[in-house]
């Protein structure tokens, strides 16, 4: 496979102005001496346009201009890597169907999902990606109820919104925070086509929200805890999630935190008791933990002294996610176990062992004090429980 001499070179032409004063931002391909010339779908005024470096200006219309100098270079890798060779004309022709603005509903979606896919990988982090594809096959199945496999973005109607929450509400039983991210976006979509002069304006922009429900902790009893850890996995794969389970039960961390846990976050103590001080991924606040025994032991099995390698040979995201429910089925456990519940339990665990607030969200890495409050609030409703089984056992006494 030879890499082709492989060239971009971005222009406006300043004799072409629409009435609204602005031009289109166009972009010539070049490989290997051969040159053709596609639209970006950039407009910007001629003296936003900086001729010497290829740039707009204003930072928001320079920053689509890079997403698609993006999109342009993975396609050609891409075609490259399938092929073995490329042409501007077949490279154009590839662009072509993707870049194009879209007017209808579904393939606008299908043009962001691909954009969300390629920003995956360059921020390594699928989270956006498949929320997006979950909503655009809530958004598909909505439209099929109604005999459409598509619809233009003119006719959308703020009863359409409505009937939307309505179909997730009644037909697939969703609950408010799920239904408040397919609103979100089908509400992304139609700002891309505003953005894209397809819409003048939001037509469903004074469909509410549904009311967010109180957060629920979902966490595992110390007992059904205590059954993991007397429990090893024959599987390498299913042994390793087990432990890394238990180690985040153990620390509180959240996937992601121990996927970049790397050698350099270990620290020791003047006592030589071992502990992690990393920020949160997720809230950028740093996390100060003293290791439980069986964390350490846990910690000790796997790289502790080459930084370029993470802690733990954690598999990506949907796998452990598959894997940690396998577990939980081993285990006999009623409801699903999923890998999040390591963390909440550590914070309920934590606060039942009379650990105070302030410790805790220390531990855990919490923006705010009242995140932690939740886990007391559990804690004392569960109190609450045991006590009314309590009560009922003895009146049937």
């Amino acid at each position: 496979m030879k890499r082709s001499t492989f060239k971009l070179l971005f222009y406006i032409n300043r004799s072409k102005i629409k009435s609204d004063g602005t031009t289109a931002v166009m972009c010539r391909i070049s490989i290997d001496g051969k040159n053709c010339a596609i639209a970006t779908g950039i407009y910007c005024a001629p003296e936003e346009w900086n001729t010497k470096k290829g740039i707009i200006k204003d930072p928001r219309d320079n920053n689509r201009l890079t997403e698609f100098r993006k999109r342009v270079e993975h396609t050609y890798d891409h075609i490259l890597k399938e092929n073995g060779v490329v042409s501007s004309e077949l490279l154009k022709n590839t662009l072509t169907g993707v870049n194009s603005i879209a007017t209808t509903l579904l393939k606008a979606g299908e043009a962001e999902i691909e954009r969300l896919r390629l920003r995956s990988i360059e921020i390594n982090s699928r989270t956006s990606y498949r929320q997006a594809r979950l909503s655009q096959l809530n958004l598909k199945q909505f439209l099929q109820s109604r005999g459409m496999e598509d619809m233009d973005f003119e006719d959308i109607t703020e009863e359409f919104g409505e009937s939307f929450k309505t179909f997730m509400k009644v037909t697939n039983d969703r609950k408010s925070g799920y239904i408040n991210k397919c609103i979100t976006w089908l509400n992304r979509l139609i700002y891309i086509a505003i953005d894209q002069e397809v819409l003048r304006s939001n037509p469903i922009e004074d469909v509410r929200y549904e009311k967010k429900e109180p957060t629920k902790h979902r966490y595992i009893s110390k007992s059904d805890l205590k059954k993991i850890m007397e429990s090893p996995m024959s599987d390498p794969r299913l042994e390793l999630v087990r432990r890394a389970f238990i180690f985040s039960s153990l620390t509180g961390l959240a996937y992601v935190d121990m996927h970049r846990l790397y050698p350099h976050h270990i620290g020791k103590t003047a006592e030589g008791r071992l502990y992690i001080r990393k920020q949160r991924v997720k809230t950028k606040v740093e996390a100060f933990i003293p290791l439980h025994p069986i964390a350490e032991q846990i910690l000790l099995l796997y790289n502790t002294t080459d930084d370029s390698q993470p802690v733990f040979p954690l598999p990506v995201r949907d796998m452990i996610w598959y894997d940690i429910n396998q577990i939980g089925v081993a285990m006999g456990m009623k409801e699903n176990l999923s890998y999040h519940q390591s963390r909440h339990s550590f914070g309920t665990l934590a606060i039942s062992a009379g650990l105070s607030i302030e410790s805790i969200a220390k531990m855990m890495g919490h923006a705010n004090i009242s995140t932690t409050q939740g886990y007391a609030q559990i804690t004392e409703q569960k109190i609450s429980e045991d006590m009314d089984r309590l009560m009922e056992r003895r009146k049937k006494e």
